[in-house]
């Protein structure tokens, strides 16, 4: 395909054949059929040692163990910044296709936009476009890949990372201390690992049936944070792809995913402790 984005091609009435997925891999559940299975916690007094913090510990560790995905509210996190942050979001995906293009990182470059229809070697291709901004360790930062479109995305962007670091952090704290740890253990292990943003946009599809924004994956890193719109669409399994749920989008929180790195460390405490 040549150098484009989704755009165009949401236009037409039949799915191009590159996007089509084998019946097995499509969708099991609507995207709009939501569950309410993922547990919703309120981190309100999670830094109230001798209140409520136990409690909210034992309903996290409870969470992890269940489904490895839960969502967050009360988190902290200023509802007006993630408002901006979306805002930007919207503006940036709806910029013609050659301002987009402009920072396309589909040549490896690290940080930048990037269509999954210009990935290399995959054999059936996600719908969806992909804009990455590399946020930590801040030596990794290169401003030069993060979109100057619209203009004010790149200081809410830095903004926005700073404050999901600080609750990515504080959520750690509560696993170290469930696998009797010292509270910083899982921070400090992973400080210098590469930390990023990752906005995801799935244009309007001619056939959602046959295909998927994302193929069925896990996360490689230690934990994952993610914005729902009130669209939806996320979808979780468990029960090694036996049970499939769309979870239901909250306003204003954050789905937790715990990572391939999370499940090992968790994994190797099990073993220790047996």
């Amino acid at each position: 395909m040549a150098p484009s984005t989704l755009t165009a091609l949401a236009e037409e009435k039949t799915l191009q054949a590159s996007f089509v997925r084998d019946e097995d891999e499509r969708p099991k559940v609507a995207y709009n059929q939501f569950s309410n299975d993922i547990p919703v916690i309120s981190l309100a007094g999670i830094d109230d040692v001798d209140g409520k913090r136990g409690e909210i510990c034992k309903k996290i560790v409870e969470a992890c163990e269940d489904w490895g995905v839960f969502q967050v509210v009360d988190h902290g996190v200023d509802t007006k910044l993630v408002s901006e942050m979306t805002r930007f979001a919207r503006e940036f995906f709806a910029l013609p296709a050659e301002e987009k293009l402009r920072f396309d990182m589909s040549g490896g470059k690290k940080g930048g936009f990037i269509v999954s229809s210009h990935l290399q070697g995959e054999a059936v291709q996600d719908w969806r476009e992909i804009v990455t901004y590399f946020s930590y360790p801040l030596k990794s930062r290169d401003y030069s890949r993060w979109p100057d479109k619209p203009e004010g995305w790149i200081e809410v962007t830095k903004e926005y990372s700073e404050r999901l670091m600080g609750l990515a952090c504080k959520l750690l704290e509560v696993l170290s201390e469930a696998m009797g740890l010292e509270k910083e253990a899982l921070t400090k292990a992973c400080v210098d690992m590469d930390q990023k943003v990752v906005v995801n946009f799935y244009p309007k599809c001619p056939q959602p049936d046959l295909t998927l924004g994302l193929k069925r994956h896990t996360d490689p890193g230690t934990i994952t944070l993610l914005l729902q719109d009130q669209v939806g669409g996320l979808q979780a399994t468990r029960d090694n792809g036996k049970t499939w749920i769309t979870v239901q989008p909250v306003e204003g929180a954050f789905v937790v995913n715990l990572g391939d790195h999370g499940h090992v460390i968790s994994e190797q405490w099990e073993v220790q402790e047996c």
